[in-house]
């Protein structure tokens, strides 16, 4: 379907396909193969009775090819259908999705072209029936993918330990080509390059971007598209996961979000993997983010100041142990604990929050000063976060390129009075998060949705104690962090937040990348963006 075309039903049903066919070893052995709508069901043909059936669940299909046979004196054909269903783990209780194929010869008569044409209508009807069983989540509306899916993978080659590349071919590109999706592979060469690129393509050529790398190269993408004339279209362009770098949060979140089992590593990898070649799409809120120089930004994932950044920026250069690299770097700022003072505010949602937070007076307005402290003076790498033509263009720009902010009040000026203010108080850590999990092993939000239309706001004030706050990561690892009772721990669902740091050194991170230290807000925009997910 097209990109921008709503939700389309799918109507019909498969009906039953009957059939009886060989091994591909051995023509004695026979099996009696039938398809109903949602399942593949094989025995194998033997005079003994009771013989056990195997039964494949369509929803785990990702294609299936009809050919001929390789010799040509052979009449045969053949149909191979490809599946990957939940199986037990070796050496664990847990399970994860794992390959199987099934291949069975079609040599009803002596005519080659008979016998191609019956293995093409039996490949033809598994792919349809796999397709009305694809993934889906009750009360959730997706689109489709058009088939067959025209899909650009951007691949950062030195994204976690450098073995993006090795991962793909390994892992995802067979699996492209069982489920019959072409795909244009484009290696990216420096920062900002996936940016720069989708800035200027054509995306009528394509029907979904797919990144191959960590949170930082989906951000480029983002921004890249933002950055459009026709950027109320280019957003609508699907874009897809597939874990190659060391947090992978956004990867993790939509494994999470498909309703499977837990998986990290290449079994995440493999469930991306699969949720790509089902092509549901659905929708993905964006983050507005606005720093103090008028720069804006477009946030997928989350908005972070003080331990969480400070690991996130500090632990780069372990980045060639993978997603170790944040236990390491948890640990060594755990060491030496850094509090931060500032200013926090934000809109609420109207809901009563998860987690019963302590009260803070209402300041007026007029008592937060927005403005930026004329000795903030970001460093080189912040410059580098973004592109030239980004950097140039103030939100207050007539000609502007994007949603407007309508909940956000300029930085400098007074917040509206329905806004909840934070007295001046010393942080340990500010995080907004948007997606359920925060790395491959942080569960930050059990309960997020891909587009919830919700900014969960996180804070830890000052006088935790170093344990206190490693028990809370360690308990975020299940997703119980917010059981865990920390008076210093406030939680909130908000729809804007305005963050002012007093302290004049440290780190804001926004999906990761450093960005303009000093004030800044964001909002939220519902539903902006397409995820590919299930």
């Amino acid at each position: 379907m097209e990109k921008n075309e709503p939700p389309r039903p799918r109507n019909g049903l498969v009906g039953m396909l009957y059939g009886e066919f060989t091994d591909t070893l051995d023509d004695k052995v026979r099996y009696s193969v039938s398809l109903t709508e949602d399942a593949l069901t094989v025995q194998k043909i033997s005079s003994s009775p009771g013989r056990a059936k195997v039964v494949f669940n369509l929803a785990d299909c990702v294609g299936c090819r009809a050919q001929r046979a390789p010799d040509s004196a052979d009449a045969g054909a053949y149909f191979r259908a490809y599946f990957y269903p939940f199986k037990r783990r070796w050496m664990s209780a847990g399970v994860a999705r794992q390959r199987v194929e099934q291949c069975f010869r079609v040599a009803l008569v002596q005519d080659a072209a008979a016998n191609l044409r019956e293995a093409e209508r039996w490949a033809r009807a598994i792919r349809d029936a796999a397709g009305l069983q694809a993934p889906r989540r009750d009360g959730v509306t997706l689109w489709e993918v058009r088939r067959p899916c025209r899909v650009m993978i951007l691949v950062n080659p030195h994204s976690g330990r450098g073995q993006a590349l090795q991962l793909f071919t390994g892992h995802v590109q067979g699996m492209l080509n069982e489920a019959n999706v072409p795909y244009s592979l484009v290696i990216t060469e420096h920062q900002n390059h996936a940016r720069e690129l989708v800035k200027k393509a054509d995306l009528s050529q394509w029907d979904a971007l797919v990144i191959m790398s960590g949170d930082g190269l989906l951000f480029e993408v983002v921004n890249g598209l933002m950055e459009r004339d026709d950027w109320q279209e280019a957003i609508q362009t699907p874009l897809g996961i597939l874990p190659g770098g060391s947090g992978n949060a956004l990867a993790a979140s939509v494994h999470h979000y498909s309703q499977s089992p837990p998986a990290w590593n290449e079994e995440l990898l493999l469930s991306c993997g699969f949720l790509l070649c089902k092509g549901q799409v659905g929708s993905l809120d964006l983050v507005s983010v606005q720093l103090a120089s008028k720069q804006r930004l477009f946030s997928f994932l989350s908005l972070a100041w003080g331990f969480v950044a400070d690991v996130d920026i500090e632990s780069e250069k372990y980045r060639h142990v993978g997603a170790v690299r944040f236990l390491m770097g948890t640990l060594v700022r755990l060491a030496t604990l850094r509090v931060y003072r500032g200013r926090l505010a934000y809109l609420p949602v109207a809901e009563k929050p998860d987690l019963p937070s302590r009260p803070k007076p209402f300041l007026p307005c007029s008592s937060i000063s927005c403005r930026p402290d004329p000795d903030y003076s970001p460093n080189r790498a912040n410059q580098n976060c973004v592109s030239k033509s980004s950097a140039k263009r103030p939100e207050s720009d007539g000609k502007s390129r994007a949603p407007a902010d309508s909940l956000l009040p300029g930085l400098d000026q007074p917040l509206p009075d329905s806004w909840t203010v934070v007295e001046e108080e010393d942080f340990v850590l500010v995080l907004a998060i948007y997606q359920s999990h925060l790395a491959e092993d942080l569960w930050a939000v059990p309960d997020a949705l891909a587009d919830d239309g919700v900014i969960h706001l996180f804070y830890v004030t000052a006088g935790i104690s170093r344990p206190a706050l490693l028990r809370l990561f360690l308990a975020m690892e299940k997703g119980a962090h917010l059981a865990c009772g920390c008076p210093h721990l406030v939680y909130q669902k908000v729809r804007a937040l305005r963050l002012e740091p007093v302290s004049r050194e440290g780190v804001i991170a926004v999906d990761g990348e450093t960005v303009q230290y000093g004030p800044v807000q964001a909002q939220i925009h519902p539903g902006l963006a397409r995820l590919i997910s299930g």
